[in-house]
């Protein structure tokens, strides 16, 4: 059995091309279903739907063989243990940094403030500020990071933005681009070796099938 990890909402359904490419075509949409474990056209082939932070952990552990996760997620994680073959080209997005309209993040960076920001991504925030050699004081949010500037929680959030729509809808804006994201598949190491011949086939038909490059 052959088990692939993957997360409900745009990343499964831009994977389920990737999917068929292979020979594999989901019983149920996990959008409709309460199940966490999918059934396949293939007898040797299963789905489990967990969050998508916590596909690398159902992968690293052996829980799941493979799966696809966000260059975003993987650099939280760390990546221990993951084998990363393929950058899949889906699910494309920006990590930015974004501020209230008006407030001259600029300015503030120039003149060495210290700022607070909020994210969910401490890891790439952190990077990426001491690069900068900016000070920066990281809260920790899992989700509605918007908020944060408009209550006086943080100066600054640092945040996924695909369209930009709730970042305006809020009246922020982006300023600084952190880093491209894209998903990304994972694999099992030990399961590499142990299910190699079934692993690399799907390997090959997601390299075939995969998103045009940018």
């Amino acid at each position: 059995m052959i088990t692939i990890a993957l997360s409900k909402g745009r990343i499964f359904e831009e994977t389920v091309p990737l999917l068929a490419a292979a020979g594999i075509v989901p019983s149920e949409d996990p959008e409709r279903s309460r199940k966490l474990i999918l059934s396949t056209n293939r007898a040797d082939v299963r789905l489990v739907i967990v969050r998508a932070s916590d596909v690398p952990t159902y992968v690293q552990h052996g829980a799941a063989d493979l799966g696809v996760a966000g260059y975003d997620v993987l650099l939280e994680h760390g990546g221990a243990g993951l084998y990363q073959p393929l950058d899949l080209e889906i699910a494309r997005c920006r990590l930015m940094v974004a501020v209230p309209r008006g407030f001259d993040y600029h300015d503030a960076v120039k003149q060495g403030a210290r700022l607070r920001v909020a994210t969910k991504y401490v890891e790439s925030a952190r990077e990426h500020f001491a690069r900068k050699g900016v000070h920066v004081d990281l809260i920790k949010l899992y989700g509605s990071m918007e908020l944060a500037p408009l209550v006086g929680l943080a100066d600054a959030i640092v945040d996924l933005v695909s369209s930009g729509g709730t970042l305006a809808a809020n009246d922020l804006v982006a300023v600084e681009h952190v880093l491209d994201v894209s998903s990304r598949l994972v694999v099992n190491q030990a399961a590499l070796k142990l299910k190699c011949a079934g692993l690399q086939a799907i390997l090959d038909a997601f390299a075939g099938a995969r998103g045009p490059a940018a």
